[in-house]
């Protein structure tokens, strides 16, 4: 998938997605278990809807 058409999620989307405080995600970006895309002015943080879904296969694998 080019870079282009990659769907991102607000830090609020993905927590909600993993059910996962938006603490715990500042953390895996930190830790580079989930790597954030920082975006923005402020930098903020967007993840790719790809990654969460990966982590979610896993988990239930």
């Amino acid at each position: 998938m080019s870079k282009l058409n990659t769907e991102l999620l607000t830090i609020t989307q993905a927590a909600t997605m993993l059910n996962v405080s938006k603490d715990t995600l500042r953390r895996w970006d930190n830790n580079n278990y989930l790597k954030a895309v920082r975006v923005g002015k402020r930098r903020d943080r967007r993840y790719k809807k790809e990654d969460i879904n990966n982590i979610i296969r896993e988990g239930t694998s």
